[in-house]
């Protein structure tokens, strides 16, 4: 093992013993922002964000035959005013507004539709759930409790919950039960164990509304209580047992398992199920991000990403000493790991390090108040098995091993969250990523919050990993090594994302591509698959870092490398002005056409360099 990473000292110096005129200078000029230049749409977005908020806290019975009504019927309101506006009297960056607008309430439509979808195919499973939604929506319209009605309909569904969970417990099949005498049962309805997985989630979050209902009149009204008191306890637990069995008899769960279940992937143990959208999905979703590639082509700029890594690890591995076998040098990089309680230290040093490498450059913005601002805390055990690497934004948090994990466990973390892997990566998440990410997204452009996209997110961090990667960030091999680890992981993620949701690989097969293919420690690998999959996170999430990177490279290209603008101006105003797809940041930038429709399709890929050449025949890999 080694100890953390030594730099200069004035870098450790934390921002909170500035200097008096260090704290001045953390209030900016405010002569400059006063009358700058705003989107004549802000107020429309704001005033559409503010309603979508009062509509979906109105309606907070999920999925509900009235909440989806009402939503349909809020998006379709506001997709016809919209076209009402003039669009050509717009400046660019009211256009810019307008086509986002007008694309996030396309996209949620459709969104609506996928998911009635979804809970058609569910149904079979869950034929009760509008009528326990629906409890809730009653509330919400402030329509007197019926108790003993109430109380009937619990009594009623409990019932056919009890039945339909019996249909999954071992019945006999038709032969056995004829050999033995015994009248046969109805068969259980044949679903996947992705839709039973859904059923399952279903049945979670519908117990948890019904919940919520229940408290809201349980003891402040005594004759609800008097009548429904014994019912509810009877159908949560009918709801509960019933969840279960499907994790357990359809999706694969063990009984240990199964229980802890609550996430839209399951839990943070058992089979990784995720619920691919098909080439269907994607296209839609690829189509709202402004993506003219089809997954296949995606698919093929991520291997070509890959090569080119994986060229480069090879170099670094024979400074290495290990020839060709990148691996071997890997694994060396891997067993460099600090002493358990110093990755905090590691981190700090690390953070401080970046801001002084970009502060020598003077290649982006950092405010004095978002060097001082961010926080460090440490990730929970549990947390870590979905997310085995440090996370960041507001806050870093910090994934190293803990006193209580098992011995495998541990090692895992310690390797996975090595130095020369975290040199690579805490820039990502602080600044210049995602921390100053969201300190100037908070005083710029602030109402473009709303239309959030990793291909601007997590593409503008990756795009920083890149851009260091190129201007030697990463001097010795062992530190390059570490970043490539992180840009073969990226283009891994395209093509085990992709072809998941394509139904070409499943999660299993997704675990071990990246441990063949990236070298991840085998634990790590299930927890990068598990967050991929575990629907915290939209389909598209994982390819919006390579994807995102590259669009910005190319559109860095395009403005500095021409010598239209400076770094600086460049990435100041990529960060300036809001989340949004990058070839809207391109029209931003600029200039070009927008129509109503959006940009032209942008081919960025064009960009990339030549293919690497394919290692010859034989060798190590």
């Amino acid at each position: 093992m080694i100890r953390p990473i030594v730099v200069a000292a004035f870098v450790l110096l934390h921002p909170g013993t500035a200097s008096s005129q260090a704290l001045t200078d953390s209030v900016p000029n405010l002569t400059a922002l006063v009358g700058k230049p705003a989107s004549e749409m802000a107020d429309v977005v704001n005033r559409f964000n503010n309603d979508l908020n009062s509509v979906s806290r109105r309606y907070d019975a999920d999925n509900s035959p009235a909440q989806r009504k009402r939503m349909r019927g809020f998006y379709n309101s506001w997709s016809a005013r919209i076209t009402q506006i003039d669009f050509d009297k717009l400046s660019q960056e009211g256009r810019i507004d307008y086509v986002l607008l007008n694309h996030y309430v396309a996209h949620q439509l459709d969104l609506l539709g996928r998911q009635d979808k979804m809970i058609a195919e569910a149904t079979v499973l869950v034929p009760f759930g509008d009528r326990l939604l629906a409890l809730q929506d009653t509330r919400r319209n402030l329509i007197s409790v019926d108790s003993r009605s109430a109380s009937s309909t619990l009594a009623s569904v409990t019932r056919q919950v009890d039945s339909l969970r019996a249909l999954f417990e071992a019945p006999p099949s038709r032969n056995d039960a004829a050999a033995k005498g015994v009248k046969a049962r109805a068969a259980a309805p044949k679903v996947s164990r992705t839709v039973a997985n859904r059923g399952a989630i279903e049945i979670d979050q519908i117990r948890a509304v019904v919940a919520s209902w229940y408290k809201y009149y349980d003891g402040y009204d005594p004759l609800f209580t008097w009548w429904a008191k014994d019912p509810y306890k009877k159908l949560d637990e009918a709801l509960t047992r019933y969840a279960k069995t499907l994790r357990e008899r359809v999706v694969g769960f063990k009984s240990s398992e199964s229980s802890a279940s609550g996430t839209r992937g399951g839990a943070n143990d058992g089979p990784i199920v995720g619920d691919p959208i098909g080439a269907e999905g994607l296209t839609g979703d690829l189509i709202y991000e402004m993506i003219p590639y089809t997954p296949e082509e995606l698919i093929g700029i991520a291997e070509h990403e890959y090569a080119f890594s994986l060229s480069e690890a090879k170099k670094a591995s024979r400074e290495m000493g290990f020839g060709d076998n990148w691996k071997a040098a890997m694994e060396k990089v891997k067993n460099t790991y600090v002493d358990p309680g110093k990755q905090p230290d590691l981190i700090r040093d690390l953070a401080r390090q970046a801001e002084a490498f970009f502060d020598q450059h003077d290649w982006v913005t950092i405010p004095q108040l978002a060097r001082e601002d961010w926080r460090m805390e440490m990730m929970t055990p549990e947390r870590q098995r979905v997310a085995p690497f440090f996370l960041g934004g507001e806050s870093i948090l910090v994934s190293y091993p803990t006193a209580d994990m098992s011995e495998e466990d541990k090692l895992m973390s310690l390797r996975g969250n090595n130095p020369h892997f975290s040199h690579a990566t805490v820039f990502h998440e602080l600044n210049p990523g995602h921390h100053l990410q969201g300190f100037m997204s908070d005083r710029y452009n602030s109402h473009r919050q709303l239309f959030s996209t990793p291909f601007w997110s997590e593409g503008q961090s990756l795009y920083w990993e890149m851009f260091l990667w190129d201007h030697r960030f990463q001097v010795s091999p062992e530190d390059r090594m570490g970043a490539l680890f992180w840009r073969m992981h990226r283009s891994a993620r395209i093509i085990f994302s992709m072809k998941f949701h394509l139904g070409k690989m499943s999660p299993d097969q997704a675990i071990q591509f990246l441990v063949d293919t990236v070298d991840f420690e085998r634990a790590n690998a299930e927890g990068e698959v598990r967050r991929s999959f575990s629907g915290l996170y939209p389909p598209l999430y994982q390819i919006g870092y390579m994807i995102g990177g590259l669009e910005l490279r190319a559109l860095h290209r395009e403005l500095v490398d021409s010598g239209r603008m400076t770094d600086r101006a460049f990435h100041d105003a990529v960060l300036q002005g809001g989340p949004m797809p990058i070839a809207l940041v391109r029209a931003r930038l600029a200039n070009t056409k927008l129509t109503r429709d959006g940009p032209e399709p942008w081919k960025f890929a064009t960009e990339l360099p030549p293919p690497v050449p394919a290692p010859a025949a034989g060798g190590k890999k």
